[in-house]
């Protein structure tokens, strides 16, 4: 089977610490990636922190666009598409700059972009780790943790295929060049925090591009401070959600805004233009 040339893309903002850990962990897996892609968002240190890590000339830095709401996360994720074919890659693999690759992540989705679910956007399996001991994680026990529950979790090497685009998350992706074309990229519109992942599922899901969940394509989210509900996001889940119903008909990340009402943040509005067929679907706004 051929191998297909592999180019691994993170877009990263501080997370110094975990930044490192990722690119010493992608360094040394046995079938390590062809390309790698980090795209700097408003952060001139990134490219100072993968030298410490000891990144090659593999290794290539981008500067993101900087954005008018917040961080231009899908933007900076489509610069790093565009980097990493023009260095040649076949296998475009998103990993969020918290997550650390398993052993076997890039040689399973290498294999499912090979196989039948070629065509697929290609979805790997997330475990959350706990806060780090003072020696950190031990990396060698990393497969200890279970996937996130909220997720399919097939086994290694096989595939199970998804049916719907809301489950879809960019912690963890691969998809091959042409399939990215069909899909159009991410939506730029988009900034800041939420739903511009789940927009990119829709989109793909609307063109025929199926989801696949793979099965060995392991990746370990960092533990880091977080609050939940996310109130310091809050204004850019108001904007972005109101730009997806808009788009899909209906608000994503509404667990959210349920509890942020029930904490006196924001309330439910009149009804606000739905997508082309005219549907009316209600609003968020700031209390």
């Amino acid at each position: 089977m051929t191998t297909l040339r592999t180019a691994v893309i993170t877009t990263a903002h501080g997370r110094h610490e975990h930044l490192h850990r990722q690119q010493q962990v992608l360094q040394a897996l046995p079938d390590p990636a062809d390309i790698r892609v980090v795209v700097a968002l408003d952060d001139p240190g990134i490219a100072d922190v993968l030298q410490s890590a000891g990144a090659g000339p593999s290794t290539t830095v981008v500067d993101g666009p900087r954005g008018d709401h917040g961080l231009a996360v899908g933007a900076g994720r489509n610069a790093g598409a565009a980097a990493a074919r023009t260095a040649g890659a076949e296998l475009l693999v998103f990993l969020d700059v918290d997550c650390l690759p398993g052993p076997g992540t890039l040689a399973a989705y290498r294999r499912s972009a090979a196989g039948a679910r070629r065509d697929d956007l290609l979805a790997g399996v997330v475990a959350y780790l706990p806060p780090p001991p003072p020696e950190g994680y031990d990396l060698d026990r990393l497969a200890d943790h279970p996937g996130h529950p909220g997720r399919p979790i097939p086994a290694p090497g096989a595939e199970i295929r998804g049916d719907d685009p809301r489950l879809f998350w960019s912690l963890s992706f691969a998809v091959r060049p042409e399939i990215w074309d069909r899909v159009g990229g991410f939506d730029e519109d988009f900034e800041g925090y939420g739903a511009e992942d789940t927009d990119f599922a829709f989109r793909a899901d609307r063109v025929g591009v199926g989801l696949t969940w793979v099965g060995g394509a392991e990746a370990y989210h960092q533990w880091h401070p977080s609050g939940s509900p996310p109130v310091r996001h809050l204004d850019d889940i108001l904007r972005n959600g109101e730009l997806f119903a808009r788009r899909w008909g209906f608000w994503p990340m509404e667990g959210w805004l349920r509890q942020f009402a029930e904490m006196g943040l924001v309330r439910p509005t009149t009804a606000v233009g739905g997508p082309a067929d005219g549907t009316a679907i209600h609003g968020w706004e700031r209390t």
